[in-house]
């Protein structure tokens, strides 16, 4: 019987993980920058966790998630998205003692059950941030410049912010009102699908990638248009904040969107998405939005939040499109080439080559010819070649691969070895 991997996902070999690498560097990097600590929660939380924070109505929800009863009969699920562990973990460890706001990063698997296509796949591995405690426009601008410093970092270009505002709950009441009246006038050119949505929740049918519904919502009301008092206050600081990022930022550009609503039901207010410019199909970069209610709906003290979630190997197929060169893999400084009776020499040599913190790998036991073509193929910087004369003479031969090539015998202690090595001495 010949094991496959499951539909949907992915074997990240060692000649992939260049790209990977990179992403997570650089995400790390960028958000230690922004003065973020990393969080890592639990791969699986209790099913109730998401159908209350992501959203009853949700497509998550109501047919991706992965979702058992363990052998205790509690209901598990793998998660789906990051903010509601980290808005869980921010409530159950008493965060909010913090001073606040709170900074939050993660690197981490999400699991949906989706039909897998390009871009979209059943388990993908996610960049996210999360800014706990703080509700100013100032803090919208700058997890949207993270955003931004993020892709740009990563070599990607040709990328624009979309973004829209949803209001707070008072104005969202009338504007759900008349958005339901709409598409209910307009629901016999609704797509079967779209109906559904209508039926359960009708900002869902905004989120639509059907054509017909598309060119039904450019009539539909608009969300901005219903946003009052300190709500619009904050938007259209807001936009005075990103018109600045500009001068950091030359290519740093933004649409208003009022299509965009987030596929998941505790945004509010701010909702924001990265995608390349002429973007069709599956390709948001980076998405996320504010999320106020969220940790209230969850147990805790009503506390404004906002973040995004980035899909890690969404970004690598940009990188890729854009042709994005990153540093390849390195090989290890030295392999050591056996001739003769010399393996438990080789061996011993090799162990205190690792203790100097110098990677170092054996070749097969097989030809000199055999093993030095290993030593190419691995990408080494330097082979030691040990035999029986470099046995009795407490010797061996360093030939650098990286530089000239030339071979030169050496003392055999780990601390000459390392002395050449480190140096990049020409032999």
């Amino acid at each position: 019987m010949n094991f496959k991997r499951p539909r949907g996902t992915s074997d990240i070999l060692p000649q992939d993980q260049p790209h990977w690498s990179h992403v997570y560097s650089t995400a790390s990097k960028i958000a230690e920058q922004f003065g973020f600590g990393r969080i890592d929660t639990p791969t699986f939380e209790e099913t109730n966790l998401f159908q209350r924070g992501v959203g009853d109505e949700t497509d998550i929800v109501q047919k991706e998630m992965y979702s058992f009863e363990d052998h205790g009969g509690d209901s598990i699920t793998l998660r789906p998205e990051g903010t509601a562990s980290v808005c869980r973990a921010y409530i159950e460890n008493g965060l909010h003692n913090l001073p606040q706001p709170v900074r939050m990063f993660y690197m981490a698997p999400m699991f949906r059950y989706e039909r897998p296509q390009a871009g979209r796949v059943r388990q993908h591995h996610q960049f996210g941030c999360e800014i706990i405690g703080d509700s100013s426009p100032e803090v919208d601008a700058e997890i949207i410049e993270l955003g931004w410093k993020y892709i740009d970092d990563l070599g990607i270009k040709e990328v624009t912010l979309r973004l829209n505002n949803l209001g707070d709950p008072m104005a969202r009441s009338g504007y759900l009102s008349d958005l339901e009246k709409y598409f209910t006038s307009v629901a016999n050119q609704l797509p079967q699908i779209d109906r559904k949505r209508l039926e359960r929740a009708p900002l869902r049918v905004l989120d639509s990638k059907h054509p017909d519904t598309q060119s039904l919502t450019d009539a539909a009301p608009r969300s901005v248009d219903y946003i009052t008092g300190e709500t619009k206050e904050h938007w259209t600081s807001l936009l005075t904040l990103l018109d600045n990022l500009k001068t950091n930022y030359p290519e740093f550009s933004y649409t208003i969107d009022h299509r965009l609503v987030r596929g998941l039901d505790y945004y509010n207010r701010t909702v924001f998405e990265y995608e390349p410019i002429g973007a069709t199909g599956q390709q948001t970069l980076l998405a996320g939005g504010r999320y106020d209610p969220l940790i209230g709906i969850l147990g805790g003290h009503e506390t404004p939040a906002i973040g995004f979630g980035s899909g890690i190997e969404r970004m690598i197929l940009e990188m890729k499109k854009q042709k994005v060169m990153v540093a390849p893999l390195k090989g290890p400084k030295i392999i050591i080439i056996t001739v003769g009776d010399a393996g438990k020499a080789s061996a011993s040599l090799a162990t205190e080559l690792r203790a100097a913190g110098i990677s170092t790998i054996l070749a097969p036991k097989r030809s000199l010819k055999a093993q030095m073509r290993y030593a190419n193929n691995q990408a080494a910087e330097n082979v030691l070649i040990l035999g029986d004369r470099e046995v009795n003479q407490g010797t061996v031969s360093l030939k650098n691969l990286a530089a000239d090539g030339v071979q030169k015998e050496i003392s055999r202690d780990a601390a000459t070895i390392a002395e050449h090595i480190r140096s990049n001495r020409k032999i």
